[in-house]
């Protein structure tokens, strides 16, 4: 409950996707801000100085300066607030901008040189333009900075609406771009729960962009992937009932036969011996689905130990030649004089032997041999192998060899079978022992070959 909680609390990815796009527009905004706001000030004095040149160049130009003190105070005294100022040439200072005229200007003007700043006229701050004239002196121009500021702040309201109109467009092209990459996904997501909740056959959709596809793509594999699962599941299942439905109907009658008297005293050790035989037969079915189960779990135990796989290989086929011989099949044993050491669990390994050599003493016929081999890897390792004298395997059963109950439903007509699970449990074993089980359809013998692939141990040169 506490993690479907946090799930439902989480966030969307459309959410998640039109809160992003607005934090970037957000900050593509505010630094778009920020850059209008200063080129507006600087561009609101340049425009207002070019103005202020241009004016004072044409002013320069007059034949006589001092008649440009009337002329000027007609043309440039208007309500803008334009003040000028007259340098004579021999440095004498006329006009009503007088006072913004500092030292440094007057020498630079009477020198040839134009001027272009600040100055301060009547307590407040003034720009202020001079340019030498043609006839020697020079026309200085100011302006309050007051009107810059007003057509500075002209310029930053007409800036900040498009900035504005910017920032909500972003967010709602975010909310389309969640929305597009949104659907699919959501599409996405009810497949896969119609998946978990057991449909089957559910196309999903591959196109759109490539990710997209993908995940359509992968659902598809899934879905086929899950069929075929299932599939095999059912018909091992089938199987599984089909072998305890065997022995427990010839429990069921023979019992029922004895408690109606119906055995004949002298049939009774016959009817005990087939009663049995079945109850070994489902013990031994039994036993290899708890093993099925065991090395599923993730508290399998393994004690690993270093171990003399040639002694194991031994031990077993001490214990094997006996029931070999009463099918008159002829078990050989082939070590190496050096021992086979690696670390692993001696145990398990021995009950994998057991496995494989159960399963080739099954399909060997009278006369044939079984062969139980060990020898060193080339890697440091060493190899396992059980080979048999009997039928073989096909290409296609050795793609299927160690599925649960496929091969039993293969050959239970044809030849001698077990529970069908053997195979499935020594490779399943050989995983956790962390090697590799592969089988060969006919080996040197003629029969199936299997190779047990068991690592180094660790840290051995």
């Amino acid at each position: 409950m506490k993690g479907s909680g946090t799930g439902a609390r989480r966030a969307s990815l459309a959410r998640r996707l039109v809160l992003l796009t607005t934090v970037v527009a957000a900050l593509a905004v505010t630094l778009t801000g920020i850059v209008a706001w200063q080129t507006a000030a600087r561009g609101a004095e340049e425009r207002e100085r070019d103005r202020l040149a241009r004016q004072a160049t044409v002013l320069s130009r007059l034949p006589a300066l001092s008649e440009a003190l009337f002329h000027g105070a007609q043309v440039l005294g208007g309500p803008d607030g334009v003040q000028l100022a007259v340098i004579a040439p021999d440095g004498t200072v006329s006009g009503t901008a007088t006072p913004a005229v500092d030292t440094a200007s007057k020498a630079s003007l009477l020198a040839g040189e134009p001027v272009a700043g600040h100055g301060i006229l009547g307590g407040q701050d003034v720009l202020l333009v001079g340019r030498p004239g043609v006839r020697g002196g020079a026309v200085v121009l100011t302006e309050p900075y007051a009107i810059v500021t007003e057509n500075t702040n002209r310029v930053r309201r007409n800036v900040l609406v498009p900035l504005v109109v910017g920032m909500l467009g972003a967010g709602l092209a975010g909310a389309l771009l969640a929305r597009r990459i949104g659907r699919p996904l959501v599409r996405a997501a009810g497949i896969a729960h119609r998946l978990a909740a057991g449909e089957r056959g559910v196309p999903a959709p591959v196109d759109g962009p490539r990710e997209t596809a993908e995940i359509g793509r992968a659902l598809n594999v899934l879905d086929e992937a899950l069929a075929h699962s299932e599939n095999r599941q059912r018909e091992f299942l089938l199987s599984v009932s089909h072998d305890l439905r065997t022995p427990l109907t010839a429990l069921q009658g023979y019992a029922e036969a004895l408690a109606d008297g119906l055995i004949e005293p002298e049939r009774v050790p016959e009817v005990g011996a087939v009663l049995a035989d079945e109850t070994r037969r489902l013990d031994r079915f039994l036993a290899d689905l708890l093993d099925l189960a065991r090395l599923e779990a993730d508290d399998f135990r393994l004690d690993m130990a270093p171990s003399d796989l040639g002694a194991v290989v031994g031990e077993a086929a001490v214990f094997w030649t006996g029931p070999c011989a009463r099918r008159d099949v002829d078990l050989r044993c082939e070590r190496p004089e050096p021992p086979v050491v690696v670390e692993t669990d001696a145990f398990r390994v021995r009950q994998l032997i057991d496995g494989l050599l159960q399963n080739a003493l099954r399909v060997t016929p009278e006369g044939a041999p079984v062969v139980l081999a060990v020898r060193a890897a080339a890697d440091g390792g060493a190899l396992i192998q059980v080979r048999d004298g009997g039928p073989g395997l096909s290409g296609d059963d050795v793609r299927v060899a160690f599925e649960p109950g496929v091969l039993h439903a293969r050959y239970r007509d044809t030849r001698p079978v077990g529970s069908g699970l053997g195979l499935a449990v020594a490779h399943r074993l050989t995983g956790r022992l962390g090697g590799s089980l592969r089988v060969e359809g006919h080996g040197p013998e003629g029969g199936a070959c299997f190779t047990v692939a068991l690592p180094p141990t660790p840290g051995a040169s």
